[in-house]
């Protein structure tokens, strides 16, 4: 399978929007899902360190949202991820999320952070098998870390 990693641009907004919602329908296993509102991913279109990667073949696969933050401590944090079912368990979500890794390098954030649900058992092998932690239990849901620098 080939695919390439890129930085999303906005005519992209459309598939990441579905994406988005065929992403929570998997996690909460309901058709009733709200998505992005109106303007929710302009942060990602303006000049801000914040941006997404999506994969793509002859159409935007999967993606990921990172958002740079210099508070408590410089981190990158992986908000929205989601590779559409027909695609998942080929190497896309490894891929996307290095490549967030790599970002994190470049811009010298100390650590990559994330929730997971706790109920998302196969996102936590993901997460922990690419060499993240728990660093804090919120609820229904875990923060995990990983170590940059």
């Amino acid at each position: 399978m080939e695919y390439t990693i890129r930085i999303a641009v906005p005519e992209d907004e459309e598939k990441i929007r579905e994406l988005f919602l065929e992403m929570l329908r998997t996690i909460y296993n309901t058709d009733d899902v709200k998505g992005y509102g109106d303007g929710d991913l302009d942060r990602f279109w303006s000049e801000t360190q914040d941006r997404i990667y999506v994969a793509e073949d002859s159409q935007v696969i999967a993606f990921l949202s990172v958002e740079v933050h210099y508070e408590p401590v410089d981190h990158i944090y992986l908000d929205d991820f989601s590779v559409t079912a027909a695609y998942r368990n080929k190497g896309i979500g490894s891929a996307l999320t290095r490549a967030a890794e790599e970002y994190a390098e470049q811009i010298n954030s100390q650590a990559v952070l994330l929730h997971v649900e706790k109920a998302n058992t196969s996102a936590m092998r993901f997460y922990e098998r690419s060499g993240y932690s728990i660093f804090k239990d919120d609820g229904n849901r875990f923060l995990l870390k990983k170590d940059i620098c």
